[in-house]
């Protein structure tokens, strides 16, 4: 399934001049960098020489790469995590390896078209490819997001119940606590009590260290890909690395790293500093996945616990009986923590995409007077996600999560096809559009996302899906993978060679106003596959909510 939606013929835009005028939705996204860990004025154009003036230029800037990966190992992230260790050891540890680029790849994508255009993800597809488009990432984002925040407060009931904190009253607190924080009217400080939250994920190494997972197997398995149980287990493992994908490449991201980019005022200036804030997010969250799958494996290994995994609880009592109770106590922390921070950059992110496609007031910068909608979106999704929590009983919790995990392998590959094709739009990105690599690795990475797709609903459509329709499955996405790129290739060598992209000047070009961009031309090619887009997702999603109703009446 590569290059799918990549087409030679496509006219190109002209690069090379200069944007005079930039398309900024909210005047609040221009001014001083306000980091939490320094400021850099909007007049400051000192070239940085030095490595002390880096240090603090970088400190200013880190935050946008750290958060975003950060939250991504929330509370579904220690479910999925801890699912792998207890039920297959260290055996899956190699998934995380694979992901490191694309994670890379995929968020720099976005922080790219977040300081260069100053427009948020949702706006962009809804000027570039429609209404509809438009209207179904929001609404779709909205949805999943919507869960998702349930989910963390799922981790928060967890981590308060083996700490033995009252349910309703840690529910509560928590929703306070992500709700003041962001109603502060200060960038910065939010920034701060975010960071903070980042720090405190590193407990999981030492518990790690408490637990002392065998490191010289971890880092085998880490490099070593393998499938425990062989071909009869195929099915139960194939899910279990879809969620690992699911939990770590999620569609949210995409929306809260190119809108909080501009919300934090970096500009294609600062772009290495902000690829080095993305390298030591990506560090921070594969270090606590690995630790999170090491110290389980080794808390349940040789115990009867071993591949009877039922959530995150049942984890931390396997620590406190393997390292003892502060153990257990250190993990429920991590997880109190990996919730509130994985809710914060859920809630902003669906805040963000919503002001940005209704033009109202999105930024952090202001005070609550200031932008009224913005936060009252951002409050509201809070306190509806917590109701839900604290009116719904363990059944009905575990069938969220379900459906948060389908529904985000569902959209995933849509998300990625939509964030490759705004990456080659020389109107929007001008100078900073790919190259011809990441094209071909962003395609392979969509084929294989559409795959693990089909399988995903698959499996929650039939149950008991033998082994050898999975592998038909692979291998009928492999075949037709192999004809599109065939397909590709061929076209692109008879078609008119495209003029060399001028990268010149790139620094200081941003994208012109919105409403001074002619629309992308569409090609034969580029409606077809938008078409199947549409029919897969239309069909996947009636299977995957016929499937979760009758589940909900059958119980």
């Amino acid at each position: 399934m590569t290059n799918v939606m990549l087409d030679p013929k496509v006219p190109t835009v002209p690069t090379a001049p200069t944007a005079t005028r930039a398309a900024v939705l909210d005047d609040a996204h221009v001014g001083d960098i306000k980091g939490a860990l320094g400021t850099i004025r909007l007049d400051d154009t000192t070239p940085r020489s030095g490595l002390s003036a880096r240090l603090k230029t970088l400190l200013a800037i880190v935050g946008p790469g750290l958060i975003v990966m950060v939250g991504d190992n929330d509370a579904g992230a220690f479910s999925t995590y801890g699912q792998a260790g207890q039920n297959y050891g260290t055996q899956l540890l190699w998934t995380l390896l694979m992901l490191v680029p694309v994670l890379y790849v995929n968020q720099e994508m976005v922080l790219r078209l977040g300081a260069v255009t100053g427009v948020g993800h949702a706006r962009l597809i809804l000027e570039r490819f429609g209404k509809f488009w438009g209207a179904f990432s929001v609404i779709d984002l909205f949805l999943l997001n919507a869960l998702t925040l349930v989910t963390e407060f799922i981790g928060v009931t967890m981590a308060a119940g083996y700490l033995g904190l009252p349910k309703a009253v840690s529910v509560v607190l928590a929703a306070a606590i992500i709700i003041a924080s962001a109603f502060t009217g200060s960038f910065q400080r939010f920034e701060r009590v975010a960071i903070t939250l980042c720090v405190g994920s590193l407990l999981l190494v030492p518990i790690y260290f408490m637990v002392h997972p065998r490191t010289s197997q971890m880092a085998h398995d880490f490099v070593t890909p393998t499938m425990p149980g062989g071909a009869g287990r195929l099915a139960a493992v194939m899910l279990v690395i879809i969620s690992i994908v699911g939990t770590t490449v999620a569609p949210w991201q995409l929306f809260f790293q190119q809108s909080y980019v501009i919300d934090k005022r970096i500009t294609p200036r600062f772009m290495k500093y902000e690829k080095v804030d993305l390298w030591i997010g990506i560090v921070v969250v594969i270090v606590g996945a690995a630790a999170l799958i090491g110290l389980t494996a080794a808390a349940f290994a040789g115990t009867d616990g071993f591949g009877q995994f039922s959530d995150t609880a049942a984890v931390a009592k396997g620590i406190e009986d393997k390292a003892g109770h502060l153990a257990g106590v250190l993990f429920a922390i991590a997880l109190l923590d990996a919730s509130i921070i994985g809710a914060f950059a859920v809630s902003l992110s669906t805040a963000y995409a919503i002001g940005d496609v209704f033009g109202i007031k999105h930024s952090l910068h202001r005070g609550v007077k200031g932008a009224k909608g913005f936060y009252a979106v951002y409050a509201g999704l809070v306190v509806v996600a917590a109701a839900i929590t604290l009116l719904s009983d363990d059944y009905t919790q575990g069938l969220i999560t379900q459906f948060v995990q389908v529904l985000a392998g569902v959209l995933l590959p849509s998300a990625t096809v939509f964030l490759l094709l705004l990456c080659n739009d020389r109107a929007v990105l001008g100078p900073w559009v790919n190259g011809p690599r990441t094209n071909a690795f962003t395609s392979t990475v969509v084929g294989v996302l559409v795959m693990l797709s089909l399988i995903l609903t698959a499996s929650v459509v039939w149950p008991d899906i033998s082994s050898d329709a999975i592998l038909w499955i692979m291998g009928g996405c492999g075949a037709v993978g192999v004809l599109v790129a065939g397909y590709f290739f061929t076209a692109g060598r008879t078609a008119t060679k495209e003029d060399p992209i001028d990268r010149t000047g790139r620094e200081d070009w941003r994208m012109p106003p919105l409403e001074t961009l002619s629309r992308p031309v569409m090609s034969t090619a580029r409606k077809v596959g938008m078409g199947a887009l549409r029919a897969y997702l239309l069909i996947a999603m009636i299977m995957v909510i016929i499937k979760i109703v009758q589940t909900a009446l059958n119980h």
